[in-house]
């Protein structure tokens, strides 16, 4: 039975939402869910392949643009769908934010994870390491080799009278500021950083101890790394270069020439050089150390640590000659007199005529 109120009359039905809205809805909802579907996909799932247990690293150039960028990761196949890489790096305003440096890339990094580390600017540092060098030129070639800076540029820097002044170096004395040695850089670093941070380096090398073995020697750091290098090619042994160290500071004082044959070698510029002659001890130079007395200007390498520090910590003894030893060992005989050093010189020489060394 239906019962009906005085006042308001009959019940009204409840008018439903028309169906085409619904649908409206319904297709909203289903465009929502599929366009989160799509933006999970292009920026949250892996897109990024990396070798199996391989360290891959990305150098993006300094002034690098997008179309640069890409390049870097295409050319080694780095990137898996390169238009959804493309898509969301614009999204999120990545060729206005592009940083130089060396980054690790790693296997199934996706899309947002790749674009936030490169927009960061968190790059890997680099290991720079150098040693046994002998010119500017060789130095410059090395490092431009581990990071960004330009050789060419390190060379003309060094070769700078105006730029070297504020260290108060030279052109020539320029390589004394290099210590050999393992140094953390950016990649992206410039040669104008490179030699900067290289003298803030050496400074600290020559701490108040150092310097205080320096006062007593009555040198300057210029002549210590001058000498160090002349022992640094006299031998590898670092077990004897106190000793050898020891003899040239003995003729130094006498007032003898070196006599060092590595200095010959330098005066030729022919470093494949293996058995000094007559003829260079001919060679018109200021590093010819048989022809002038003294040290040579400068450093004829840039030497080691162990070297600067046999110098600086010498062996005190009565040696004025040292011979490679005939056995071809590495090492030397020492001598206190000229008759003695001929016989270990001629035992030397006759090695190196059985081994057919003539140059």
């Amino acid at each position: 039975m239906t019962y009906y109120h005085p006042k308001y009359g009959s019940p009204k039905k409840k008018k439903g939402m028309p169906a085409f809205i619904k649908v409206v809805l319904t297709l909203i909802v289903l465009a929502i869910i599929a366009g989160g579907i799509l933006v999970y996909h292009v920026a949250f799932r892996p897109n990024v392949w990396v070798k199996e247990g391989e360290k891959t690293y990305v150098y993006i150039p300094t002034n690098a643009n997008f179309e640069e960028v890409k390049d870097v990761f295409y050319e080694r196949g780095l990137i898996i769908h390169r238009k959804n890489f493309e898509w969301l790096a614009k999204k999120k305003n990545y060729p206005s934010n592009i940083y130089p440096g060396r980054y690790e890339i790693k296997d199934d990094m996706s899309n947002n994870e790749l674009i936030n580390l490169l927009r960061s600017g968190k790059q890997e540092p680099v290991e720079l390491i150098f040693n046994n060098i002998r010119t500017r030129q060789e130095l410059a070639q090395l490092v431009s080799e581990q990071i960004e800076a330009d050789s060419a540029e390190i060379v003309e820097l060094l070769n700078d009278s105006a730029f070297v002044r504020q260290f108060n170096l030279t052109p020539e004395t320029s390589k004394i500021m290099f210590i050999p040695n393992t140094y953390e850089f950016y990649w992206n670093t410039s040669a104008k950083e490179f030699i900067k941070r290289m003298y803030r380096e050496y400074n600290k090398f020559w701490n108040e101890e150092r310097m205080e073995k320096l006062k007593k020697l009555d040198m300057t750091r210029n002549e210590v790394v001058t000498l160090a290098s002349i022992v640094e090619k006299e031998t590898n042994k670092n077990d004897e270069k106190d000793r050898i160290a020891g003899v040239y500071l003995n003729r130094l004082q006498k007032g003898w020439r070196l006599q060092a044959d590595p200095t010959l070698v330098y005066a030729a510029r022919d470093f494949s050089i293996k058995r000094v002659l007559n003829e260079h001890k001919e060679i018109d130079s200021p590093y010819n150390t048989y022809k002038y007395t003294g040290l040579p200007p400068a450093p004829i390498c840039i030497p080691s640590i162990s070297s600067i520090k046999a110098v600086l910590n010498y062996e005190d003894h009565d040696y004025m000659y040292f011979s490679a030893k005939a056995d071809m060992s590495g090492y030397h005989n020492f001598a206190k007199n000229i008759y003695q050093h001929n016989r270990n010189a001629k035992e030397y020489q006759k090695a190196l005529d059985e081994l057919n060394i003539k140059k």
